[in-house]
């Protein structure tokens, strides 16, 4: 089972780059064309959050820090 995982985008330092989205392998991030944030911009968001593998690319691209990336603990079986 492939790992799973969200992220948050802190709105305050988010300026619509577009980084995240064109380097996120999963295609799970896009741009909010109906909201803005404070500063003017179109904030970047989840689309495809059951895509999400927590992988954390969003996050190091992002110039202003911006993206907290989560990964869930995979549960453990027994033998």
């Amino acid at each position: 089972m492939p790992a799973k995982g969200y992220i948050e985008v802190n709105e305050l330092y988010c300026k619509a780059c577009e980084l995240c989205v064109t380097d996120c392998p999963f295609d799970v991030l896009a741009l909010d064309m109906d909201r803005l944030t404070p500063k003017g911009y179109h904030p970047a968001h989840m689309v495809n959050p059951e895509a999400c593998t927590g992988c954390g690319i969003c996050a190091t691209v992002c110039p202003d820090a911006a993206i907290t990336v989560y990964r869930y603990e995979r549960q453990k079986t027994e033998a």
